[in-house]
């Protein structure tokens, strides 16, 4: 089993973890109140790492959302993690122990969701979830998101790494991007349209055309887009971009929802990050 480290996280991840918190506490309470329409309401964190963090600038725990999620009351019917590196599954399970409510993954987040665990969500079985995609790179398949957003029945809290895209794929000449580096962006973007969203087309004094590379927020709102017209997610808010501690965007935390009261919820807390002027 391979060693690990808790991961350090800073001020913005905190903020993270505080959004989420926040939400999953309210969808909690909202789902727990239908009992003839709703018979589970599950809690998914297809990134859970070792269920806690340290945070940078305290030096302290905080609990990740695994541990928020278990404090959540009313609580959640199921809740499901996931995490491909095996010393931090280990540790997640130490924390947690034997429970029959919790069920833990050591996996390939893409190919657990879509085997195992959205197939317990389904609408159809009057099951409801709320699940977090939270990577540290551009690992979520879009075909993840496209499931999740027409099972109409789960909701997602997404991290869009646009620092991974920018470093290794939004190139100013996107000639020079290595082809494994592009094929990677087409599987989180679901399609080469994402060259679209990212460059505009301009022309020179003399008549010549060359692409031109777009701003963050314009290949933000292009993917919010396929959220809502691709994925079919019937309601995504726009998102909250998140800062590493020298103010560079790293990701875009988005929220999507088949259900309007859940994105008003949302939207009003992400709003409250953005009068405090973090976003």
């Amino acid at each position: 089993m391979k060693p690990f480290a808790y991961d350090e996280i800073g001020y913005w991840s905190e903020v993270k973890l505080d959004i989420v918190r926040k939400y999953a506490s309210a969808y909690s309470t909202i789902m727990s109140a239908q009992p003839t329409i709703i018979r589970k309401h599950i809690y998914i964190d297809a990134f859970a790492g070792a269920g806690r963090h340290v945070s940078r600038r305290t030096g302290e725990f905080v609990p990740g959302s695994p541990l928020n999620a278990l404090e959540v009351a009313p609580p959640f019917s199921e809740i499901h993690l996931i995490d491909l590196h095996g010393g931090k599954v280990a540790e997640l399970r130490r924390q947690i122990g034997s429970r029959q409510d919790v069920f833990i993954y050591e996996g390939d987040a893409n190919k657990v969701l879509l085997d195992t665990v959205f197939p317990r969500c389904r609408y159809e079985d009057f099951n409801r979830a709320l699940c977090l995609l939270d990577p540290y790179a551009l690992n979520v398949d879009w075909s993840v998101l496209q499931t999740a957003g027409q099972t109409g029945s789960i909701e997602i809290f997404y991290n869009f790494m646009i620092m991974d895209a920018n470093m290794n794929v939004l190139w100013r000449n996107p000639d020079n991007v290595a082809p494994a580096q592009a094929v990677r962006m087409d599987k989180a973007w679901g399609d080469h349209s994402w060259r679209e969203a990212a460059y505009v087309g301009k022309q020179t004094l003399w008549g010549d055309t060359f692409d031109e590379k777009a701003r963050n927020e314009a290949i933000a709102e292009g993917f919010r887009k396929r959220l809502e017209e691709v994925a079919e997610f019937k309601y995504v808010p726009r998102p909250v971009p998140m800062r590493n501690e020298k103010g560079a965007v790293i990701y875009y935390l988005f929220f999507a929802s088949p259900n309007k009261t859940g994105a008003r919820i949302v939207e009003d807390i992400f709003n409250t990050y953005r009068i405090r002027g973090i976003a």
